[in-house]
C-alpha cells in the first residue's frame, strides 16, 4: 500500500470540494425555469434545494462505502439494515389518528414531525438489527445481512397491513408518499440537524477509513494487522446508519445512490478507502444534485405533467448503470 500523507488527504478533499461547488452552480442553473441563472425570486428556493440534494447524496454515498467494506459485499447499500423500511413505516404511522392521539398523550413528543418520526423509525430498525445480530459484542457480516433482510421484510409487511386496514389517511402523502424518494420541504433547524449528524458520521468514517482497508480481510488477518475488527464494525455501522437515517428522514428512500457511487469511485481512484470515501462522497453529492436539477428542468419545460420525484429518476438511471458496471467487472 502506498504511503499516505496529510498532503494527499488535503489535495483529495480540495479537489472534491471544488467539483461539488462547480456542480452546485450548474445544478442551480439547470434546475431553474429554463437553463440559466435563476431569478432573484426563486434563487433562495433553488439554493436550499441544491443544498439538500448535496447533503442527501453525500450521506448515502459515504454510507454505501462503509457498508460495502464492513459487510464485505459489493451489493450492500445503506438500506440493507432496515433504515428505509423503518423510516417509511413510522412516517406512515405518523399520519394515523391513533398515533397522533398516542403522541399527544405522551406530552413531551407532541411537536413530533414526520421527518422526526422517520428518523426515529430508521434508528429503531437499525438498533433491532444490531441487537439481534450482535453476539457477545461481535458482529458477523453474514448474520447482519440475514437479520437485515428479515427486518426489512417484517417492516414492509406491517406497512402493507396498516395500508390494508386504514384506507384513507389525513394529509396528502398517502401510502406512496414516503415510499418514493423525493426532497422534502424542511425547516432550517431540520436541515442543520441533518447536516450535523451527517458531518459527525462522515468525520468518524474518515478517521477510521485506513482501518476499513482491512475490513475485507479475514478476522484473524485483520486482528494480526492491529485492527480491532469487531469494534470497527460497530463504529462504522453506527456512523453510517446515522448518516443514512438523517438522509432518509428528509428524502425518503433514494435508490441506487449508495450502491452505485462507491463502484464509480473505485473506477476512478481504486479501492483504497482513504481516497474512495471522499471521492465517493463528492460523486454522490454531484449526481444527486444533477438528478434533482434534471427533474426540475423537465417540469419547468412542461415536459412532465408534475414534478418527477428524484428517487424515480435515480432508480431509472442507476439500475442500467449498475448493470453496466457489473458486466464490465465480470468481463475484465
Amino acid at each position: 500500500m502506498e504511503k499516505w500523507s496529510a498532503g494527499n488527504l488535503v489535495r483529495t478533499l480540495l479537489v472534491c470540494a471544488a467539483a461539488v461547488t462547480v456542480a452546485a452552480f450548474l445544478a442551480m442553473a439547470v434546475g431553474s425555469s429554463g437553463v440559466g441563472w435563476p431569478p432573484v425570486i426563486v434563487r433562495e428556493f433553488r439554493r436550499q434545494s441544491v443544498m439538500n440534494a448535496a447533503l442527501i447524496g453525500a450521506a448515502l454515498a459515504a454510507a454505501g462505502v462503509a457498508y460495502q467494506a464492513i459487510l464485505r459485499n459489493p451489493l450492500a447499500d445503506p438500506y440493507l439494515l432496515g433504515v428505509s423500511s423503518g423510516a417509511s413505516l413510522l412516517a406512515y404511522a405518523w399520519q394515523l389518528p391513533a398515533f397522533a392521539i398516542m403522541v399527544k398523550g405522551l406530552g413531551v413528543l407532541a411537536p413530533l414531525s414526520e421527518e422526526t418520526a422517520a428518523f426515529i423509525g430508521a434508528l429503531a430498525a437499525v438498533a433491532i438489527v444490531l441487537g439481534l445480530a450482535g453476539r457477545r459484542g461481535r458482529l458477523e457480516p453474514v448474520t447482519l445481512l440475514l437479520v437485515g433482510v428479515i427486518v426489512n421484510a417484517v417492516n414492509g409487511s406491517v406497512f402493507l397491513l396498516i395500508n390494508a386496514l386504514v384506507r384513507e389517511l389525513p394529509g396528502n402523502g398517502g401510502a406512496i408518499g414516503f415510499l418514493v424518494g423525493e426532497i422534502q420541504s424542511i425547516t432550517t433547524a431540520q436541515r442543520w440537524a441533518a447536516f450535523a449528524l451527517v458531518a459527525v458520521g462522515w468525520l468518524v468514517l474518515m478517521y477510521f477509513c485506513g482501518q476499513l482497508n482491512a475490513a475485507g480481510l479475514d478476522d484473524g488477518e485483520a486482528e494480526s494487522l492491529g485492527v480491532r475488527i469487531h469494534r470497527l464494525r460497530w463504529i462504522a455501522l453506527i456512523a453510517a446508519s446515522l448518516m443514512t437515517a438523517a438522509a432518509v428522514a428528509i428524502s425518503g428512500p433514494i435508490g441506487f445512490v449508495g450502491l452505485v457511487c462507491p463502484h464509480v469511485g473505485r473506477l476512478m481512484v481504486g479501492t483504497d478507502q482513504r481516497r474512495l470515501l471522499p471521492v465517493s462522497t463528492a460523486i454522490g453529492a454531484i449526481l444527486f444534485m444533477m438528478a434533482d436539477a434534471l427533474c426540475r428542468y423537465l417540469s419547468a419545460e412542461n415536459l412532465l405533467a408534475n414534478l418527477l420525484p428524484v428517487g424515480v429518476l435515480t432508480g431509472l438511471l442507476g439500475g442500467p448503470v449498475f448493470l453496466w458496471l457489473l458486466f464490465r467487472a465480470k468481463k475484465s
